[in-house]
């Protein structure tokens, strides 16, 4: 674990691929606007936890306020009612390019000759370097570090500025013009909602990388990264947005056009695995559903005899349901969370620190004694949990421990907005499955194939042109991933060395 821990510190998030962003955006004449993206927000919160952000306009004027920690403590009565208009966008945020700096927390907001202009982005442009440097050499000035304030200085620019191949208009407002040429140049990863004086404009990447849907209640429309966003203010779910498309919400209702071709779709296979909340709907099937069937086929390919299944509260109890109903080993609760020490801003002492996954977990001996255990997880990425929750299992009275993964081992890291960690700290990169099951201290280790992943995800989904992003596991990335990318000279050997130069 790192000696330097993150604003608000959780013990078990070094070993977790860290949370994307959250983001929503509401057009509602006759609504609360601000209100209602807090309550959005604050369902997101799962997406990030480091800042938030709400941005509102009333036709003329914006106002924001964003700082940094949960949405609970960034807003209050005093700085939402502030908040005007019947526009609104959100945002929650782990960063991923750019620190974890109040400068950096989103959404970000200029004003422009047409009014104000405010952007909050869910994902990472891997071409964000060489998009800087063309801002400024074209003079304009840059105050954080982040892709998102890439984002919106060009969108202030013409079209034909942002690509000098830019499509005529033709029938396209201002910013639709805009946002697509800013499209046709970004790379990566990107999920957008976009505030004008008199409009939400939301975009999503021609790979689909993030996720982003469609939402309508009474008297206003609504985007947000998750569906679950919009059962906590009434709204209902329409559908997803297509990979490449732009939606504008205005007095005209949903406006869409296909902003750029779409390509092979390539939605973020943790999505499932780990990152969105079990209620979410993605592609026809709820995520609860899709852990199930990662269980299920988990216990088909890595079978154990054992007393009881436990799951890695919470993400993993679904895969450990799925486990149990194939296996037909009872399921138990195994380990109790303290859901609140992830939500503290004073940091644990040297003492505290080597009590580890004891801050976070405690064993319930009275279902573990004596008991052979398959415990059930999401995923390993440095594989400084397992070897703790291991130990902490066997404190509790089990005789044998054995791991099993709803997912592959993680061997690549992610360009595309997820914090996925390095080669060098990937355990999986560095050790075969014997190699990591000797240094967590379980008595045996096993992970879900790759293939079974993808069956069991794609399995209840019936369009045609299904496809996930699987690259932290497979080392197939969807978009072009530039060498500057990797953090030191080592990674960009491995990398070279896997895939070419």
């Amino acid at each position: 674990m790192s000696d330097s821990l993150p604003l608000s510190f959780d013990l078990d998030r070094a070993d977790r691929p860290h949370e994307e962003c959250g983001i929503m955006g509401i057009f509602g004449p006759v609504l609360d606007v601000a209100r209602l993206t807090f309550f959005g927000l604050y369902t997101l919160q799962h997406r990030g936890q480091e800042s938030a952000g709400i941005v509102t306009c009333d036709g003329q004027t914006a106002y924001i306020h964003k700082g940094m920690g949960l949405v609970s403590q960034v807003f209050n009565e005093d700085n939402l009612r502030p908040l005007k208009g019947f526009l609104a966008i959100g945002h929650n945020r782990y960063s991923t390019t750019g620190g974890s700096h109040l400068r950096n927390a989103q959404p970000y907001l200029v004003e422009t000759i047409y009014g104000p202009l405010s952007v909050a982005h869910n994902g990472n442009l891997t071409n964000a370097l060489e998009l800087r440097r063309k801002l400024l050499e074209r003079g304009v000035g840059l105050s954080s570090t982040t892709d998102t304030e890439v984002i919106i200085q060009l969108l202030a620019a013409p079209p034909e500025e942002i690509a000098k191949d830019a499509e005529p208009a033709n029938g396209l407002d201002r910013w639709q013009a805009r946002i697509r040429a800013l499209m046709h140049v970004a790379e990566g990863a990107y999920s957008l909602t976009i505030l004008t004086h008199n409009a939400i404009y939301a975009a999503r990447d021609p790979n689909g990388l993030r996720p982003l849907c469609l939402g309508k209640m009474n008297g206003g429309l609504v985007v947000a990264s998750e569906s679950c966003a919009f059962s906590a203010i009434g709204a209902t779910f329409l559908r997803e947005v297509e990979p490449g498309e732009i939606i504008k919400l205005d007095k005209n209702g949903v406006t869409s056009i296909q902003a750029v071709p779409p390509r092979p779709r390539s939605l973020c296979v943790f999505e499932y695995v780990y990152f969105a909340r079990p209620d979410t709907l993605m592609e026809g099937q709820t995520v609860h559903d899709v852990r199930q069937r990662l269980g299920r086929q988990l216990a088909r390919e890595a079978p154990v005899a054992a007393d009881i299944v436990v799951g890695v509260p919470d993400s993993a109890i679904p895969a450990a349901i799925g486990y149990s109903a194939e296996s037909g080993i009872p399921f138990s609760e195994g380990l109790i969370k303290n859901r609140y020490i992830g939500r503290t801003f004073i940091q644990p002492d040297d003492h505290l620190r080597k009590q580890g996954a004891h801050l976070k977990y405690n064993p319930l001996s009275s279902n573990l004694q004596g008991k052979r255990v398959i415990l059930i997880d999401d995923s390993i990425v440095r594989g400084n949990t397992s070897g703790p929750l291991v130990r902490l299992l066997r404190e509790g009275g089990a005789t044998e421990v054995h791991l099993r993964v709803s997912s592959p081992p993680v061997r690549h890291p992610c360009f595309m907005g997820v914090d996925m960690a390095t080669y060098k700290e990937l355990i999986a990169h560095k050790y075969d499955i014997e190699g990591i099951r000797q240094i967590i201290g379980a008595d045996s280790l096993d992970y879900l194939s790759l293939s079974g992943m993808i069956s069991a995800v794609q399995e209840a989904i019936t369009r045609p042109d299904r496809g996930h992003c699987a690259a932290c596991f497979s080392g197939q990335y969807p978009v072009r991933i530039p060498k500057w990318l990797f953090e030191d000279e080592r990674d960009k050997l491995v990398f070279e060395e896997v895939w070419g130069s």
